[in-house]
């Protein structure tokens, strides 16, 4: 017999009290309300999946075990979840049309369009090949929102850098005037995992934020790292390498606005040009065209 995680942690609480055991409630109702929340669809596209690494790693505002166990409901994703085949496809439909309307789409990767699709297939449905750029078509107006996360997915890319062969496009050109709300663009090579996992959280919590005209979140993308450097008004550096500040050798910081310089990486320890290296301003619309000077 099946049973939903919901009705077992309603069984779970019905026999605690049955048997007089000592329940923690606010721990009971921090998992409880989860399943309730807008569930999360990951969908990856063309990219290297370095924006679910990042996203792993998140420290801030909490831990990937608490967002996954008691913050947000992650009905699919493929890298993550142990479905495989058309076990997961029918997973992937059946939550989207479940919650149609109600669900958080995320999407990591451009989208190839060249040869209808076919660089990018996802999984079989109905018995023909399911292509990325299908899914997004079909489940994205279904979605409440579409979360592009990273550079990949917000602006096509490295994936859809010259000559771009397999004709990929951002998630947001794709599915233009077909959604609900504006697709909320994460840019970041990777993006930045607060970033990403805040985003979701915000989104469960609050709705949509305020974009920037790349509809970006303001909350984050406000505001040039260079402004916050600790290099700032260094000496010139040179070269990459030694101390002191890169803007002369090309650093993007003062037109690249991400969080690398207040939120910094690997749990606050470092960003690029603290780590002796000029920003290359990944989190750019234009990113990877002349990243550096």
């Amino acid at each position: 017999m099946k049973i939903s995680r919901r009705d077992f942690l309603k069984w779970s609480a019905a026999t605690a009290v049955a048997l007089n055991l000592e329940l923690d409630m606010d721990k009971f109702n921090t998992v409880f309300a989860a399943e309730t929340d807008p569930p999360v669809i990951w969908l990856n596209g063309a990219g290297c999946s370095g924006c679910t690494i990042s996203t792993l790693n998140v420290t801030n505002p909490t831990t990937i075990d608490d967002v996954l166990l008691n913050k947000i409901s992650l009905k699919y994703d493929t890298t993550l979840m142990t479905q495989s085949g058309d076990s997961a496809i029918q997973t992937l439909d059946q939550a989207a049309n479940t919650y149609n309307g109600q669900f958080i789409l995320v999407v990591e990767g451009a989208v190839p369009t060249g040869s209808s699709g076919n660089y990018c297939i996802i999984g079989e449905q109905n018995g023909l090949p399911l292509t990325l750029q299908q899914a997004l078509l079909n489940y994205g107006p279904m979605a409440k929102y579409v979360v592009s996360a990273g550079t990949c997915a917000a602006f096509g890319g490295v994936s859809a850098a010259s000559p771009n062969s397999t004709s990929c496009q951002s998630v947001e050109t794709l599915l233009s005037g077909k959604t609900a709300n504006p697709v909320i663009n994460l840019s970041g090579c990777p993006v930045h995992p607060t970033v990403m996992v805040q985003t979701l959280l915000n989104l469960i919590l609050t709705g949509m934020p305020a974009l920037d005209s790349e509809n970006r979140p303001t909350q984050y993308y406000g505001t040039a790292l260079h402004f916050n450097c600790p290099r700032r008004g260094a000496g010139s550096a040179g070269q990459p390498g030694v101390y002191g500040c890169y803007k002369s050798i090309g650093c993007k910081g003062p037109g690249c606005e991400n969080v690398c310089s207040t939120m910094q990486w690997n749990n606050g320890v470092s960003f690029c040009t603290i780590s002796n290296y000029p920003c290359i301003g990944c989190a750019n619309p234009t990113f990877p065209t002349n990243p550096l000077c």
